[in-house]
């Protein structure tokens, strides 16, 4: 995306690209709404999509395809075994990665269990810059744990740190004195989703790979939001603003023993994919590869798919592309901070991350402070985000709420999805609530899984604060 100036001096994020297909959207009346998010028990992931009007939840498999792909969907090869399909893929996957031996799974979190199941033992530790939900549960499953060695500035909710996703070198140099014998592979997400979609640095990739090759560990990136991170890279290091997309990530790649990645986010399709050059590692996954997702030439991906992803990966590495999602990031945090809303600067990748704990300091920490905002602005606007905090959580062993580091609400933006009257939408309805913060109280547990409990959970509000809320906003003259 170009950096446009208007004539009177303004500064707006431009599309370059135009919208050729549409879908039809509703907003339903606040009533509606309001029924709706109590039938889901206050989680967002149980509202039905036809409820909902802006679906910020999350940029998983929501991105908008392009011409290109949907072209190359047409000429797909459904062959079970040796499809053409996937030898563009893996062409295209050796093009970016530049690694040996590559491998289709239906999605990232398939590709999390078959390296859980392959390189994690009951007692490892895995250094990594922060962890994910799904990646922290195959983990756990396989009897390890992970070790959070984010810098002192991710957790600073207001920042002018470029790179807030970097891993603290120094505290990892400290974990292998301490855990040497019991670390299979140091972990790096690039960038972090949980913390605000932050960006790690090309040079903090660089010290991060020499540490493990010193210690003799493979390092594992997960690529999943990597091209936000290498937009990012390219326009906050000078000395990489002269490279191109794909010089950059083929410089980040050569650092990493392993990469792996949800094309829903990295791709623009339906899939996922484990790329690296220990053959003796290759050949432990290419076995499992078969028992829990498909043929190593399908993987769990439809031939569709897998078109798709090899032309959605290609486009990744264009500039235009990569850069309308950021760009939408910081137009509407920069118009939220104006209005005084509590938000993680500077703008990262993936979405808006709205500041639950600031936003809602009366509402008690074990009563969700993150889910009771996603509610509260889901009633108010017909917006579904997604809650990033104690409700994404496990519960400490005694039992206990374990409060999250960090409680923010996720508004994702899909790259190509939303258009600029729609953000501004947003924005307007959030400054609203953040003016009328007061009226939003906490959540309780009306059934509470087990595992993962953000996906599936269920809670009441605590009062009548959503009828009050919505009462108050049909006054202003809401909908």
């Amino acid at each position: 995306m170009e950096n446009i100036t208007l004539l009177n001096g303004n500064k707006i994020p431009i599309e370059m690209h135009k919208t050729v297909i549409v879908k039809k959207l509703e907003l339903k009346p606040i009533e509606e709404r309001l029924t709706a998010i109590k039938t889901a028990g206050n989680n967002t992931f149980n509202l039905r999509s036809t409820d909902v009007f802006l679906d910020m939840l999350t940029d998983s498999g929501t991105n908008a395809m392009s011409d290109r792909q949907q072209s190359a969907m047409l000429m797909s090869d459904d062959a079970y075994a040796g499809s053409t399909s996937w030898f563009k893929l893996e062409a295209t996957l050796k093009k970016v990665f530049r690694k040996k031996f590559n491998f289709p799974a239906h999605q990232g979190r398939a590709c999390e269990h078959i390296l859980a199941r392959c390189m994690v033992k009951p007692g490892d530790i895995i250094p990594t810059n922060y962890h994910f939900t799904t990646t922290r549960a195959h983990i756990k499953l396989q009897g390890g744990e992970f070790l959070e060695l984010f810098i002192d500035e991710a957790m600073k909710i207001k920042s002018t740190h470029p790179f807030k996703g970097n891993i603290d070198t120094e505290k990892l140099k400290q974990s292998f004195k301490e855990h040497k014998k019991k670390i299979p592979f140091v972990r790096l997400e690039a960038g972090t989703n949980l913390i605000g979609g932050q960006p790690i640095s090309l040079e903090n990739i660089k010290q991060t790979a020499e540490i493990c090759k010193q210690n003799g560990v493979p390092l594992i990136m997960d690529a999943s939001l990597l091209q936000d991170n290498l937009y990012f890279i390219k326009t906050r290091k000078q000395s990489c603003v002269g490279k191109t997309i794909l010089e950059i990530c083929n410089e980040i790649a050569d650092c990493v023993d392993i990469i792996y990645f949800s094309a829903r986010k990295f791709g623009a399709a339906r899939g996922g994919g484990i790329c690296l050059n220990d053959e003796h590692l290759a050949n432990r996954v290419r076995e499992l590869i078969p028992l829990f997702e498909g043929f190593i030439t399908y993987g769990g991906m439809s031939s569709r798919e897998i078109e798709a992803i090899a032309v959605g990966i290609e486009e990744a590495m264009d500039i235009d592309n990569i850069s309308q999602a950021p760009q939408f990031i910081k137009y509407m945090v920069d118009e939220l901070t104006a209005a005084g809303v509590p938000v993680v600067t500077p703008a990262g990748g993936l979405g808006v991350h709205l500041d639950a704990r600031a936003f809602l300091p009366h509402v008690k920490p074990d009563q969700f402070q993150s889910a009771s905002l996603a509610s509260a602005l889901y009633i108010i606007s017909g917006i579904r985000g997604m809650e990033r905090g104690t409700m994404s959580e496990d519960k400490n062993p005694d039992g206990t709420e374990k409060i999250a580091n960090l409680e923010l609400v996720r508004l994702a933006i899909p790259r190509r999805v939303f258009t600029l009257s729609q953000s501004k939408f947003a924005i307007d309805r959030i400054i609203w609530l953040w003016k009328n913060r007061e009226l939003i109280g906490g959540l309780k547990w009306r059934n509470e899984p087990k595992i993962l409990r953000f996906f599936f959970g269920e809670f009441d509000a605590i009062g009548n604060w959503q009828e009050n809320l919505a009462k108050k906003f049909i006054k202003d003259g809401g909908q």
